[in-house]
């Protein structure tokens, strides 16, 4: 687990997130229905390159691309392909890079064209979720209480919180000490201290939690076949309090 102790360290994970949110910012405007998700790989990947930064997941334990994108009932780390998004999708879309040996991870769902309300219900109860575990990042609290804040919120609107994948610490590495689960009773875990950084990263499916992975070995997608969607931000806590560094 990395703790930040200079403004240097703070300048250059905070470029990586930047590198990171930009790229998404760029994809939001570029995804449109007949695409190929391949396609978006390719685009986004370089994004990251023309702004000096390295695609982070690209070989990461043998991940063979730099986008993970996960349509509809897919939950996470889907594999771009030759699958063409259609009017009506909903896209997570999950990004690392490295910049000058740092690491920033960002994530977000889009809805492609016109959707049902309650899809967009879905995406908006999911991003706030994440808000919501980010307002308790302050020092001297708990790290439960993140995942808390994220597990009430999520309920409360009738969705359920994915328990097969968790947030975690990010720094030197991609995913550090110490993880960051999105469901569990306030008041647990390590105090969270100035200069902890931790990418928290709600998924939450309209139906039930349980998730399967595919063959691919990659891919997370909902048991019950329900929509899922996934926001993610990189976080620093400082004295003043959480500061977002994946945010535009």
């Amino acid at each position: 687990m990395i703790i930040l102790k200079s403004k240097e360290e703070v300048a250059k994970i905070a470029s990586a997130c930047q590198i990171v949110a930009a790229s998404l910012e760029a994809l939001r405007g570029y995804i449109a229905p007949g695409m190929t998700t391949k396609e978006l790989d390719r685009f986004v990947e370089q994004k990251i390159r023309d702004q000096g930064g390295i695609p982070a997941f690209k070989g990461y334990r043998d991940y063979p691309a730099t986008l993970c994108i996960s349509v509809n009932e897919e939950v996470v780390h889907g594999i771009p392909s030759d699958k063409v998004i259609q009017e009506g999708d909903i896209v997570g879309m999950d990004l690392g890079a490295i910049y000058d040996g740092f690491y920033g991870d960002s994530a977000i769902t889009v809805s492609v064209g016109e959707v049902r309300e309650e899809v967009e219900r879905l995406i908006r109860v999911t991003r706030e979720s994440l808000h919501a575990g980010i307002d308790q990042m302050v020092e001297g609290g708990r790290l439960s209480d993140i995942s808390h804040a994220v597990q009430t919120h999520v309920e409360a609107a009738g969705y359920s919180v994915v328990r097969d994948f968790v947030g975690h610490g990010i720094g030197r590495s991609l995913h550090e000490e110490p993880q960051v689960p999105n469901f569990g009773p306030k008041g647990r875990g390590p105090r969270l201290r100035e200069g902890m950084v931790l990418a928290i990263e709600p998924m939450v499916n309209m139906g039930e939690c349980a998730v399967e992975v595919l063959g691919d070995r990659w891919t997370a997608v909902t048991a019950d076949g329900s929509l899922s969607a996934h926001f993610e931000h990189t976080i620093a806590i400082t004295k003043e309090g959480p500061v977002i560094l994946s945010k535009i």
